[in-house]
């Protein structure tokens, strides 16, 4: 079948695609309640990780089990989102944008109120769904009310500095929760967010009506979703089994093969869930793709250096969240003070490509960390210097990833760019997990068989050791994530091709005259 895209419907002479003036100060406002909406479904990714271990020994949690307080929402979340942006599409991304939030708050009340293991898994794969249908919407509005020029800039360096930096601010909020009330407030406190929102979104946001006579390809949402969630299941069940075993090839060939199919079946759905047309584009495509990378990085730091705080230097949860704030104050600074400024002068990738290898070299940094590495020295300026290239990338990613779609598919393509983050996560946290894991059981196995040799070891002369092999574990999987990120400066040099916003409306115009 044919995939030539309908023209876009033009919008009324000095307004924006949801009918909000250009000039309207209103969509400031509007901005905020969709910055806090992203707030809450990024943050709410990493508040609970701090929180973890109060939870499992209130709940009776096994070492196990416990993993699925994290997987039960990103499996959920990464598989759906696809069919959360197409619903927004379908439905009207106002009206998706105000479900998704009030269903996130009502699933949050339900995680707090936990009163066992299965009450919180079920909650907290319920805060997915919902955060499925919220995050598309979010970002799609955030598309459609600022489509051009400096205000369009500035708006998504608010938004990606948000999308950057909320899952440190989720270290930092979990941490003073947990330590001053409880764990069940890193869920509850999601429901005055929620609330306020809900109430801007009423009297702020502005929306086109759903697409009438459209309807959902759910065919092709069994597919891709079945296909995310395996790939996403079987990477994190590499965490605890081995990357061999048969249930985690099964999932991740059975997955890929979904995908495959998934794909062929979008080139012949009348109502394709997700157009290839958008992910053709060569600049869509590969901001996509930079997306997915640059969040393996992300997770990976904040993954180790999490444990290596806690575990190896002996911070409090609280002391462990102020620790990540440069880093969220780095990502901020560059999307807002450093891309936001310069996109509308200069392409795309003159930013993603420095941005890529200044976080790379902010991890390279962190390889070099032991047992006796202090935070000013050694932690503080790797992570700053992550934070600053990091914000360099996601600004200008997730603008370019969004840009130049019929306002019809404005949801989806905004659901892609949050799988592409989704995803990018969880393989982050399995692969690079899985990567120390299996170095520091070489490295611990090596070193105490020669010390048995040798005549035995004292609880201390051991303990030293296990903590050696663990830090050891971390830089090597540190140094794979800032390959990853190399690659990804990589994919951003060659794709990403497209002149700066400034140039291309000139382009526009002389081609109308």
């Amino acid at each position: 079948m044919s995939e030539d895209p309908e023209p876009p419907e033009p919008p009324e002479p000095g307004t924006s695609e949801t009918g909000t003036s250009e000039t309207d100060t209103h969509r400031w406002w509007a901005l905020a309640v969709i910055a806090t909406a992203q707030l809450m479904v990024v943050l709410d990714a990493t508040i609970v990780n701090i929180a973890l271990p109060s939870a499992q020994r209130e709940l009776g949690l096994t070492n196990g089990n416990r993993q699925w307080v994290i997987t039960a929402y990103t499996l959920a979340f990464g598989g759906l989102l696809l069919l959360g942006g197409r619903i927004a599409d379908l439905v009207g991304r106002k009206r998706t944008f105000i479900i998704g939030l009030i269903g996130f708050a009502a699933a949050s009340s339900i995680g707090g109120a936990s009163s066992g293991p299965e009450m919180l898994f079920a909650a907290r794969a319920l805060q997915g769904v919902f955060a499925a249908l919220l995050a598309p919407s979010a970002l799609s509005l955030l598309t459609t009310t600022f489509t051009s020029g400096n205000d369009r800039a500035k708006a998504f360096g608010i938004f990606s500095a948000i999308a950057g930096g909320g899952s440190a601010i989720g270290l930092l909020l979990g941490g003073v929760l947990t330590e001053y009330l409880s764990w069940r407030w890193c869920l509850y406190v999601n429901v005055p967010i929620a609330v306020i929102a809900v109430i801007g979104a009423f009297t702020l946001l502005s929306d086109r009506a759903g697409t009438r006579g459209a309807r959902l390809d759910i065919p092709g949402a069994i597919l891709g979703c079945g296909g995310l969630v395996a790939i996403v299941y079987g990477l994190s069940e590499a965490q605890s089994d081995s990357w061999t075993a048969p249930l985690v090839l099964g999932l991740l060939f059975g997955g890929i093969a979904l995908l495959c199919a998934f794909t062929w079946w979008q080139t012949r759905s009348p109502a394709p869930l997700l157009p290839l047309r958008i992910v053709r584009d060569r600049n869509r495509g590969g901001s996509v793709l930079i997306m997915c990378l640059t969040t393996i990085g992300l997770f990976g730091a904040f993954l180790f250096m999490t444990y290596f705080l806690q575990n190896i230097l002996g911070y409090s949860p609280l002391r462990t969240g102020l620790a990540f704030l440069p880093l969220s104050a780095a990502i901020i600074i560059g999307a807002t003070q450093i891309s936001a400024r310069l996109l509308p002068r200069v392409g795309p990738r003159f930013l993603l490509t420095p941005g890529l290898l200044l976080a790379a070299g902010g991890l390279y940094s962190l390889t070099f960390i032991d047992t006796h590495s202090s935070y000013p020295a050694h932690i503080l300026p790797g992570t700053t210097l992550l934070g600053l290239g990091l914000g360099l990338t996601f600004m200008p990613a997730i603008a370019t990833g969004t840009s130049g779609v019929p306002p019809k598919d404005a949801g989806v393509t905004s659901a892609t760019v949050n799988t592409a983050q989704q995803v990018g996560g969880s393989i982050g946290t399995a692969l690079l997990n899985t990567i120390a894991t299996t170095t520091t059981s070489a490295y611990l196995a090596t070193h105490l068989a020669e010390a048995a040799r040798k005549g035995g070891l004292t609880p201390a002369e051991k303990a030293n050791i296990v903590n050696t092999g663990t830090v050891h574990g971390f830089t090597v999987a540190i140094a794979w994530a800032a390959v990853i990120l190399v690659v990804a400066a990589v994919i951003a040099a060659i794709l990403v091709t497209a002149g700066s916003p400034r140039s291309r409306e000139a382009s526009e115009a002389a081609a109308h005259t």
